[in-house]
């Protein structure tokens, strides 16, 4: 059988075929050697724009270079802010995973509409309270023809720069491309703060009352903040004013992003009061689980990536190449954190829990995230790991001493290492990086490199938004309890929150 299937005869079209393969397989090559297969050949000369195509003046060469430089820095804020947008998804997943099957919708509506509700505040005013006073940033081209306005104090012979006034809505006044770059950027930043007391008042917060909290934090607590810090307020003119270094540094958000968040997060704990069965009569503690580990660690990851849209896009300027120091030392550090929490776990002689070592990479992200671009990378793991061990000590210590309850963490995570991040940078800032910050000639230099003067600074910073963020977030919490109650009927609770309060089940068994 196998000697005639050899001989039989191979039909003329199969051999034309075959040779016709061969002779492509052998020529293609050389024929695809007439291509610009390397790119080496793109983008040339005859590609700047000019009066004379090929042959572009010097002026015109220079045009060329600086749009193809703030084309890369816009294009690079904006894939960084994309990134940070889906940390949105990262705290919606965590913040359910560490809660119960019964409050799914609840947890999971919140996370989603604070995107558009803080979204629409930042738009409305929030953004011209924060940046009006600062809208010409020079790495998204300045903003040629915008004129920012700082609403100024003048005390003790100083201007102290409290609010922008400029940037409303986003009105034909500030039509930029740089401007908007800026907007999207430092919105989704303040999604990240408005959306971290969802967490703490998980499983018993009105939505009714949570909707008026998206909006009030959005259009004026994080902005004023943010507008001493970032937005060329009084805060970060310390340094020029008072010679506290370079003024209150915060390069990514430890303060302006997480320590008000947190802060926010803790008032709104207070107020509201523990969840029914947290605390028995006696004061202790009992643990309400949280309905699916894996979901909260997969929302640890997402918000593991979205830092490297976070801190390294602070930057706003994809050319700069302390990009490459800022996400290993984030990365360092929230790894610092984890394995620190589970280093303190097993020396309290205790499991390691998968939900604290979640908070543990968090905290550690969240410390990093002041000092990223000021420090080195053992520096880096010494604040991570630090931070590891304040979000359990804070943890145990809100449970056990202070009787708050917080489902998720979020005053730990967020306001405890919000607060050590921006104290950190005062003291691990090596004068790496930094020069002519705020104003100030010279790099950032901590207390152990030599300028005790910027920890001064950093004392100062983190202070005010501790004492202003508290009193003004628990005001609102009493006056919008007046409105509509911010706590959920006793009934409903203890049913779950999904018919009641969303009219839908997260899960319909």
């Amino acid at each position: 059988m196998k000697i005639k299937i050899l001989q039989k005869k191979i039909p003329a079209y199969l051999v034309l075929g075959m040779i016709l393969l061969i002779a492509f397989v052998l020529i293609e090559p050389v024929r695809s050697f007439a291509q610009d297969a390397s790119g080496a050949k793109t983008g040339t000369i005859t590609d700047v724009t000019a009066a004379k195509p090929g042959a572009p003046t010097a002026a015109e060469l220079g045009d060329a270079v600086g749009h193809n430089k703030i084309a890369i820095n816009i294009m690079w804020t904006l894939i960084a802010g994309f990134l940070v947008m889906f940390m949105q998804a990262g705290f919606a997943l965590v913040e359910t995973g560490f809660t119960q099957k019964k409050n799914v919708a609840h947890t999971m509506g919140m996370n989603f509409l604070v995107y558009a509700l803080g979204m629409f505040g930042f738009w409305i005013c929030g953004f011209a309270f924060m940046f009006g006073g600062a809208l010409n940033a020079a790495t998204l081209g300045g903003a040629p023809g915008v004129v920012s306005h700082e609403v100024v104090v003048h005390l003790f012979g100083y201007d102290f720069g409290i609010a922008g006034s400029v940037g409303f809505f986003l009105n034909s006044k500030v039509y930029d491309v740089g401007v908007f770059t800026l907007f999207l950027f430092q919105m989704v930043f303040m999604d990240t703060t408005a959306t971290i007391p969802t967490g703490s008042m998980a499983e018993r917060w009105s939505f009714k009352s949570f909707l008026i909290f998206g909006l009030f934090i959005s259009m004026f607590v994080y902005p004023l903040y943010g507008n001493w810090v970032w937005g060329g307020g009084w805060l970060s003119q310390l340094g020029a004013n008072f010679h506290l270094g370079h003024g209150m540094v915060d390069f990514a958000g430890s303060s302006v992003v997480h320590m008000v968040g947190g802060v926010a997060a803790l008032a709104g704990a207070i107020i509201i009061g523990p969840r029914i069965g947290k605390f028995n009569a006696d004061g202790t503690a009992n643990t309400i689980p949280g309905h699916n580990i894996p979901m909260a660690l997969l929302g640890t990851f997402i918000l593991a990536l979205g830092w490297f849209g976070f801190n390294p896009g602070s930057t706003l300027a994809g050319g700069d190449f302390r990009i490459s120091i800022v996400a290993v030392n984030t990365m360092m550090a929230g790894t610092a954190g984890t394995l620190a929490v589970l280093a303190l776990l097993y020396i309290q002689k205790k499991k390691p829990d998968p939900g604290m070592l979640a908070n543990g990479m968090l905290a550690g992200l969240v410390a990093i995230t002041a000092p990223c671009a000021f420090v080195n990378s053992i520096s880096s793991v010494i604040i991570g790991a630090i931070a590891g061990c304040l979000v359990v000590l804070t943890i145990h210590l809100m449970d056990n001493k202070l009787r708050i309850d917080d489902p998720v963490g979020a005053f730990a995570v967020h306001g405890v290492n919000g607060a050590w991040g921006v104290l950190s940078l005062g003291l691990f800032a090596d004068g790496s990086y930094g020069d002519g910050w705020n104003g100030v000639a010279g790099p950032v230099k901590g207390l152990f490199y030599g300028d005790a003067s910027q920890f001064g600074a950093q004392c100062v910073g983190t202070l005010t938004c501790g004492v202003f963020v508290f009193i003004v977030m628990y005001i609102f919490f009493k006056i919008s309890n007046k409105i509509t109650p911010i706590r959920v009927k006793a009934e409903d609770e203890v049913a779950g929150l999904d018919i009641p309060e969303m009219g839908v089940l997260g899960y319909v068994d």
